[in-house]
């Protein structure tokens, strides 16, 4: 068993996000335009998860590589939500980047992976191992290596920790017929619609039928503003969300893994799970930017009384 040192440990790719808004249209080629809406702030699914189960009241250690560089103003955002940097690296090379930059209707994304690359080797270092055993939960941000899952995997089952995944939009990987033995090694995966779509070839009724005949333990699916799936014991749960004037949906995903998580670690049943997952997800919305509207518990408690329980 773990010395539980934490609640969750998070691992995935970090990011520093540079986000351009207020453009009207796209530049043609040799054209440069101007605006007054830009921010820099940290970024990545794991970030975004980690940031928001620290905002629920959970102590989270965030697992990942940065360049020296940036750790300081890096690590002090982190410290701002209550986020452990213990494990983070920190090397020469230069952070991953992502810049966004949104017209009207539309966002485009340019990315550079950076420190990133170097994830699935540290997480077979005993140090990060380490950091992981020592969390009651570990939740991973990215497309698990084969070889790095199965490594890893059932060290932290024999620890005593419990796993969730979200791999994110991975066609490669969700179609990958390896990638269906890592799915059902963690005991909880959290894809969104299209993402199941990907792992099964068909609709959600299909992913449901498949996470069960697949020996998937518990089958979850983000259904956007339609709120969340879980079949369980044979039994299929459908929750709505909670209704938000939505700003931006940026992170919502990521903000719904750790209100999922954080119900998880309370021992709350499914379809209560889905609930707060999807309260989490959705207030996350009602700002600009994935770290800016993210709820605290009490918020989500008021929020759960409102709708389920009046």
């Amino acid at each position: 068993m773990n010395s539980m040192k934490c609640d969750v440990a998070v691992v995935g790719e970090i990011y520093i996000d540079h986000i351009f808004t207020g453009f009207t249209a796209w530049p043609q080629p040799g054209e440069e335009v101007f605006t007054n809406e830009y921010k820099r702030e940290i970024g990545g699914g794991a970030v975004n998860t980690a940031c928001a189960l620290a905002r629920l009241g959970r102590k989270v250690s965030l697992v990942g590589g940065i360049g020296i560089s940036d750790a300081e103003w890096f690590e002090a955002r982190l410290l701002e939500f209550g986020v452990s940097t213990e494990g983070l690296a920190r090397s020469d090379g230069e952070t991953g980047v992502t810049v966004s930059v949104s017209m009207r209707n539309d966002r485009s994304f340019f990315s550079y992976h950076g420190e990133n690359d170097k994830l699935a080797g540290r997480l077979q270092s005993k140090s990060v191992i380490d950091v992981l055993v020592s969390a009651r939960h570990v939740h991973f941000a990215l497309p698990l290596e084969h070889t790095v899952a199965m490594h890893l995997l059932p060290i932290l089952k024999a620890a005593g920790c419990t796993t969730s995944l979200d791999v994110g939009f991975q066609p490669a990987w969700l179609r990958s017929p390896a990638s269906l033995e890592i799915c059902r090694a963690v005991d909880h995966l959290l894809p969104n619609e299209k993402e199941a779509s990907l792992l099964c070839g068909g609709d959600i009724a299909s992913y449901l039928s498949f996470a069960e005949d697949n020996g998937l333990a518990q089958a979850v699916v983000k259904l956007g503003s339609r709120g969340a799936a879980m079949l369980e014991n044979g039994r299929r749960y459908e929750v709505a969300p909670p209704v938000v004037d939505v700003v931006d949906t940026t992170g919502a995903g990521d903000a719904f893994d750790a209100g999922f998580i954080d119900a998880l670690l309370d021992g709350v049943g499914p379809e209560d799970c889905l609930r707060r997952a999807c309260i989490c997800g959705g207030l996350s919305t009602r700002r600009a930017g994935s770290l800016s509207a993210l709820p605290t518990h009490q918020e989500i408690e008021n929020i759960y009384e409102q709708i389920y329980t009046s």
